[in-house]
């Protein structure tokens, strides 16, 4: 089968300083995958080099053996929250049926079955009793799930989530994590910028690791190893010794 995700040497630079190099990597379809790496790493470009929205110095990105371009409508993003104008005067619901939007074309309005589509989605983020608020209405971790529903309604194979769990509370992320792991067991692939090491095993079962370059790419199992977090973080984090001998410990109660 044709790798979900797959780029060759890519390398991205803004103002002649690459801030990617050589990025080779495939991804297998239906993978919860765990983008992971220091401030800086490269993370969210890496997501938006894939997406077309930074420009690549050099290689090339296939989604299901072809390039983006031929298959953006099989694929659904969630941006960075702070990256979004939450005073925009919209209603969650308008926001979610955006989604619909890539199958309409900008010249035709949602109808009753895009509506429905989006109710659906909303029941699944547990915002369907928002739906007529304004979007600026919404805390945090709310207005995370109203864009999560919006990338369900594009009705997507591959997604791309850059930090969903940012600024969210627990619950929120709670229920985020269960709603990507459904979409994972539907066949979905789902890509998840990711902060937070001590939840990598029980959240994904795919990593990629990165620092500018690619340190490793695999199953969590393989990858997500003490060695691997080392080359990655280069020891910055004081975390990072504790989650290795937290590994390290799981490792040898088996």
């Amino acid at each position: 089968m044709l790798p979900a995700l797959e780029i060759h040497d890519m390398t991205v630079a803004y103002h002649r300083r690459p801030v990617l190099w050589d990025i080779d990597l495939a991804v297998p379809e239906g993978k919860l995958v765990g983008v992971i790496g220091p401030n800086g790493a490269g993370k969210t470009t890496l997501i938006k080099a894939v997406l077309g929205l930074t420009p690549l110095a050099s290689g090339k990105v296939e989604i299901y053996g072809r390039p983006y371009r031929q298959q953006r409508r099989l694929v659904g993003y969630v941006p960075q929250r702070e990256s979004v104008d939450w005073d925009f005067p919209v209603t969650v619901r308008d926001v979610v049926l955006m989604g619909c939007y890539g199958r309409l074309g900008w010249f035709r309005r949602p109808g009753r079955a895009e509506r429905q589509i989006a109710d659906r989605c909303l029941e699944q983020v547990g915002m369907t009793s928002f739906a007529r608020r304004q979007i600026s209405q919404l805390s945090g971790g709310q207005q995370q799930r109203v864009f999560l529903a919006r990338a369900l309604a594009e009705e997507a194979k591959i997604y791309f989530l850059d930090e969903p769990f940012a600024g969210v509370d627990a619950a929120t992320e709670s229920a985020i994590v269960n709603l990507l792991q459904s979409m994972r067991h539907s066949g979905k692939t789902v890509f998840v910028v990711h902060h937070d090491l001590q939840t990598v095993r029980e959240y994904f079962d795919y990593v990629i690791l990165l620092n500018l370059r690619l340190v490793a790419c695999g199953p969590v199992a393989e990858t997500f190893t003490p060695d691997n977090l080392h080359k990655t973080y280069g020891g910055r984090l004081t975390l990072l010794d504790e989650v290795a001998e937290a590994m390290r410990q799981r490792e040898r109660a088996r």
